[in-house]
């Protein structure tokens, strides 16, 4: 079955506050980061699965520097499954189940067995961490994370793509940030988060941090009873960025999210040659390489309907 795509429903970005609007983070505006992660052209070399049910499985990258904190994949879940069967077939034995995974963002508390208190965590390093460090980024701010993802079916007790369906980028989920901590600063990390992969002896870069979410969402002049991290359990047209019929790379938008004069747009797609406008919406050629994507959105009131509803996708 086709995947159906709502143009309506794809003012997919941001999260705002006004400075006279007030959460438990205060008055101060809200950004938030368009976070790419999960397989890639790179690390993994093949999309994530959208299952014949729906259900989204944003599959992480393999480890690139492995530790005796890494989780292999045959060790990670999704729902009864093994990661490890699922990465074998779609790769066609590349990526084995006895792999060792980048289990990061660590959004489900289901995928392996954790401590009391455990909360999701996303970590950065390199050059993406120092890319939010400059923009400003910290607690309130939201994390959205998407990847590349194509609908999947089993055949003879195998995963394998569906020949007609598309690549697309698709969010698969999100963390507000309650607390950035250097992972030099050992400390100060809780007992439960040791086991992430940021935490390890062995660094990725001499800048390494590690966000830890929120309990509950909080958004200005909103009441939502959400976590403040999560997964999309399945996909939802409103969770599409790519355009219908274009390449995963080139977005449709709403036609607010246009970069005004004099108003931030969003980080690493400044230029008005990547966009370009419609009737109502925009396309957006988004960039190749980064990870970061920083978008301050206190110039952007439209944008926490469109949070809040996203949010409503959860159960």
């Amino acid at each position: 079955m086709p995947l159906l795509y709502h143009p309506v429903s794809v003012s997919f970005y941001v999260v705002i506050s006004y400075n006279s609007r007030q959460s438990i983070f205060g008055g101060t505006p809200v950004k938030i980061i368009l976070s790419r992660k999960g397989f890639d052209a790179s690390a993994g070399k093949a999309a994530s699965p959208i299952f014949p049910s729906g259900e989204l499985c944003s599959l992480p990258i393999p480890e690139p520097v492995p530790s005796g904190h890494a989780k292999r994949y045959e060790e990670i879940r999704i729902g009864c499954q093994s990661l490890g069967t699922i990465v074998n077939d779609l790769t066609e034995g590349k990526v084995k189940p006895d792999s060792l995974a980048h289990l990061d963002p660590d959004l489900n508390m289901a995928s392996i067995p954790r401590l009391a208190n455990w909360r999701p965590v996303f970590g950065q390093a390199g050059a993406a961490e120092r890319h939010l460090l400059n923009h400003g980024v910290k607690e309130g701010d939201v994390f959205v994370f998407y990847g590349w993802f194509r609908q999947v079916e089993q055949v003879a007790g195998r995963y394998r793509y569906v020949k007609s369906a598309a690549d697309m980028h698709v969010i698969f989920g999100w963390l507000q940030i309650e607390r950035r901590i250097p992972v030099d600063h050992l400390s100060e990390i809780p007992a439960w988060a040791l086991d992430h992969p940021h935490c390890k002896k062995t660094r990725y870069s001499s800048i390494d941090s590690i966000y830890i979410s929120t309990d509950r969402m909080s958004l200005p002049n909103v009441i939502i009873n959400k976590s403040g991290a999560g997964v999309f359990q399945k996909f939802d047209p409103a969770l599409r960025l790519t355009a219908p019929n274009m390449s995963r790379s080139i977005w449709r938008l709403p036609g607010w999210f246009y970069p005004i004069e004099n108003k931030p747009g969003l980080s690493y797609h400044r230029s008005l040659r990547r966009w370009k406008l419609e009737e109502d919406y925009v396309l957006l050629n988004s960039v190749g390489r980064g990870q970061e994507f920083v978008l301050d959105c206190q110039d952007y009131p439209e944008a926490i309907d469109w949070l809040t509803s996203l949010l409503c996708l959860c159960s």
